[in-house]
């Protein structure tokens, strides 16, 4: 007996190094995660009430459960998180503004709801100051061109309320900037699109290029001044979802210095996966029931289809390839993080449905051989100097006044 207890004891102690050793990176560097739809969430499922949701507690028991809250967050390591401010990309015009309005009131009276664990941050050194007091920093993206209804004023009145990034397009093309999922309008930037990333440069806040086609990543990669980001997409030779981004554009993104940062949701992580759950989701529209329900809910009539047809498995090791993809074309200083948690449909890879599971994905990387200073770019290093080359471009430009510009095309 004892000598099978010392085998057992002696076989787990690499696992036990591993996540040691994984604790201590993240003690140092904790998780940057580019995008979480919480938000919306929030809004959607819960009626806004975030004050009456605890996040202090499991959010997966609610009645409409949640991949995000508190421990949670601590659990994976997490010490700074753009909350996304999204809206549908239907909602165009002067109600786009006030909804976004509304999503940018949603996250700050989440941390003022919570302030012993967030506290809104504007900059690199903030989320750094605020993840060392063990708070999380909580920054914003704004996820979709059509959100500022064709006004640079109403882009800069989003900067003043705290918003860190912009996402350029969602699901549809603009007249200015072309989506990956829509039919192109613009062929990649318009003059207009082109003064809105001028002045998204000018003003400090983080282009991002997830969402949008391969030419207006082209194109904004071609006249922005600053590092862009990807905050939630993953590496189309390995998944070839059009929300991927393609091996050139992964290699100019490295090269001007961003960082492309990786989604959880296995449709963007494995072509079986994605394949199954479109298949799925035909099967479920024959039947009339609603595709999005798994698991013990499944309905009756749809279950004999789910035992006929196993879900592909993806795991941290198929998040795993997608990293170690990126960084090879790209380098290791141009990876990230964008789990893009709540905003998935409550999927993710097996054994990572939560913000919590950041850690059994640096566990396999670290078995891949990465070191513990590279894995502290992945987490937050890379992101944190693409934040500060964006405040640097900012700060030369203080002299520049801003451009009073209406995109009159979009706001017809």
């Amino acid at each position: 007996m004892i000598t099978v207890l010392a085998l057992l004891l002696q076989a787990a102690s690499p696992v036990s190094r591993l996540a040691a050793r994984i604790e201590r990176v993240l003690a140092r560097n904790p998780v940057v995660d580019g995008h979480n739809d919480l938000a919306w969430e929030l809004r959607e499922k819960h009626g806004g009430r975030v004050e009456a949701i605890d996040l202090s507690r499991d959010t997966r028991a609610l009645g409409h459960p949640l991949q995000t809250d508190l421990p949670r967050l601590r659990k994976g390591g997490v010490g700074g998180q753009f909350w996304s401010v999204w809206i549908p990309a239907g909602v165009t015009g002067p109600r786009a503004v006030e909804l976004t309005l509304e999503q940018i009131d949603v996250v700050h009276r989440l941390v003022a709801a919570n302030p012993r664990s967030l506290e809104l941050a504007a900059t690199a050194a903030d989320v750094r100051r605020i993840a060392r007091t063990g708070r999380i920093a909580s920054l914003i993206g704004v996820e979709g061109g059509h959100q500022i209804d064709g006004r640079l004023s109403v882009l800069r009145q989003y900067r003043a309320l705290g918003v860190g990034y912009m996402t350029l397009t969602h699901g549809r093309s603009l007249a200015w900037a072309d989506s990956s999922t829509d039919a192109p309008i613009s062929g990649g930037l318009s003059a207009f699109g082109v003064q809105v990333v001028a002045e998204m440069n000018r003003i400090g806040m983080i282009v991002d290029v997830s969402h949008v086609s391969d030419a207006t990543m082209r194109a904004v990669l071609g006249v922005a001044r600053a590092p862009v980001i990807a905050s939630h997409s993953n590496a189309r030779a390995l998944a070839s979802a059009p929300r991927n981004v393609p091996d050139d554009l992964l290699r100019l993104i490295g090269a001007k210095g961003g960082v492309l940062m990786v989604n959880m949701y296995p449709a963007f992580l494995s072509n079986a996966w994605r394949a199954w759950n479109t298949a799925r989701a035909t099967e479920a529209e024959r039947l009339g029931v609603p595709p999005d329900l798994q698991g013990v809910k499944t309905p009756a009539s749809l279950a004999g289809w789910d035992m006929a047809h196993p879900e592909p498995r993806v795991d941290a090791a198929t998040v795993a390839d997608h990293v170690e993809h990126i960084a090879r074309v790209a380098g290791r200083g141009a990876v990230g993080l964008g789990g893009d948690y709540d905003g998935i449909g409550g999927h993710g890879p097996e054994g990572m449905k939560g913000v919590d599971s950041y850690p059994l994905l640096l566990v396999e990387l670290a078995r891949r051989g990465w070191s513990d200073a590279d894995l502290g770019k992945l987490t937050s290093g890379n992101v944190l100097r693409v934040m500060e080359a964006v405040e640097r471009v900012a700060a030369a430009s203080s002299g520049t006044p801003p451009v009073e510009a209406i995109d009159s095309l979009s706001r017809l």
